[in-house]
């Protein structure tokens, strides 16, 4: 493990070429806010899309697995491949990735080309690694602090431009398919804007790409991750070969993974980092609070859509009034992000932690309380939302500020992988709510699939709680506080 006193040491050099700051941080914000869109464009179109592309509402469930699980599998190798070659030039590639996802699913006429092009937009959980490494190059970890909220504001506004965009493109034009075509305008055009602006950076560790490890990883995550995705479906029961061998397999495999890991002089994770306690702290808040967060990406829209006088629940709101409907979430958590460096500083990490957690649960238990009215609902997700601002804000940071600079994309990317295990987990968990819960032929489910699963968000929003009590705040920042 890396001796504490040199975490926090500058890097030994600047980047390339002195692009001015403003420029840097425009650039970055254009990036993540085309990461936020690509998020979100679809959520107002998931109602529509049982009818369009003849799928069931637990079967959409699987557009975000299917993400999540790419995400997976990219995050590791292009946060070591931005630290050894170059945080802008694996950028480049990693948007043009997104960008070809992007077109696919504008293209898609059928479920299975529409799983495709997620599966390659999957690659935006790369773009926050390789921009805080481009970030940290250039500043001290109190400016990237203060960056790092500007990125997670640009972010969840991008995600409340792509909710509008896409529900205004629905209601607006014909074709049942145009909205589709939003994330690849918003990729593509980042990629155009940000090639000449953002700076590459000089310092490079020198080494190589740990492909076993990655490929290790990749496989053992994904295989847990289907397996708890698929359990419990017909073919898939939780006793059946292939749902316990894709459990036990993935388990063995990312056990091999460690040992692996252990032995490799250039690890791509350094797995000794998982021996103190305020990085396994940082860890497990990050899969509590994902959890619910994504896990739910289908579920509320969804419910926000279904017509009561139709199903006897829901509240009726057509793709653009949806999207209008989950922008009370997104400016809370853009808000939570941009004032958790204030709140840290003044109350410590470690309350920040917890107070984002005990937010999230609140507004999950006001939703389940008062599903049936529109304004205690929409308050119930800005409260969540408030909470997980804070949550997405700090434990970024944090798993930034626990490794040195020459991997600092390899910190911020274990973190962004904890995120999408953590919502491939909550994601997981709802599809088998929803599947056992949806009569035969029919394609929503009842209405206890969705009580159900706030109950069980409240739950894990708890633990998350309990949790950040056991994080200890670095003396040096307790003495800057």
């Amino acid at each position: 493990m890396t001796d504490p006193g040199t975490l926090h040491a500058p890097p030994a050099a600047r980047a390339v070429r002195a692009t001015p700051a403003a420029a840097v941080i425009g650039a970055v914000a254009l990036v993540e806010l085309s990461s936020g869109i690509t998020q979100g464009f679809l959520s107002p179109l998931l109602k529509g899309l049982t009818d369009t592309l003849r799928v069931t509402a637990a079967d959409l469930n699987w557009i975000s697995i299917a993400n999540l699980l790419a995400s997976v599998a990219f995050t590791p190798v292009l946060s070591r491949m931005g630290d050894l070659y170059g945080h802008r030039r694996i950028l480049r590639w990693n948007l043009a990735i997104v960008l070809l996802g992007s077109v696919l699913v504008g293209l898609s006429r059928s479920f299975e080309v529409l799983l495709v092009g997620q599966i390659l937009q999957g690659a935006f959980a790369g773009f926050f690694p390789l921009l805080v490494g481009i970030l940290r190059n250039r500043n001290g970890d109190s400016e990237s602090r203060r960056g790092i909220s500007y990125m997670v504001a640009a972010l969840v506004a991008g995600i409340a431009f792509g909710l509008v965009a896409s529900g205004f493109v629905a209601r607006s034009v014909d074709s049942p398919t145009a909205a589709l075509w939003v994330p690849a305008a918003a990729v593509g055009l980042a990629l155009a804007v940000t090639w000449p602006l953002l700076p590459e950076s000089e310092a490079r560790p020198g080494g190589r790409i740990d492909w076993a490890g990655g490929v290790l990883l990749s496989i053992g995550l994904v295989a847990v991750m289907l397996g708890l995705g698929m359990g419990g479906l017909p073919g898939w029961e939780w006793t059946s070969l292939r749902t316990l061998g894709c459990l036990v397999g993935g388990a063995l495999v990312t056990a091999l993974w460690v040992i692996v890991e252990l032995r490799t002089a250039e690890p791509m994770i350094d797995v000794r980092m998982f021996r103190h306690r305020n990085v396994v702290t940082v860890s497990l808040v990050t899969l509590t609070f994902t959890f619910p967060m994504i896990g739910l990406q289908v579920a509320n829209p969804v419910f926000l859509g279904t017509g009561p006088a139709e199903h006897g629940y829901g509240l009726g709101l057509d793709p653009f009034a949806i999207g209008l409907a989950m922008l009370p979430n997104m400016l809370a958590l853009a808000l939570g992000a941009l004032a958790a460096p204030a709140v840290a500083a003044a109350i410590s990490d470690r309350l920040t932690l917890c107070a984002g957690s005990l937010l999230m649960a609140a507004g999950y238990l006001v939703s389940l309380t008062w599903h049936g009215s529109m304004l205690p609902f929409l308050a119930g997700t800005a409260v969540a939302g408030l909470g997980a601002g804070f949550l997405q804000h700090s434990t970024r940071t944090l798993a930034v500020e626990s490794v040195p600079h020459d991997r600092t994309s390899v910190g911020s990317g274990i973190n962004e992988l904890l995120i999408n295990v953590g919502g491939s987990i909550g994601a997981a968990a709802v599809l088998t709510v929803f599947a056992a819960r949806t009569p035969a032929g029919e394609a929503l489910p009842e209405l206890s699939a969705y009580t159900t699963s706030w109950t069980i968000c409240v739950v894990i929003s708890l633990v998350g709680a309990a949790i950040a009590l056991c994080y200890r705040t670095a003396k040096h920042r307790e003495a800057r506080s």
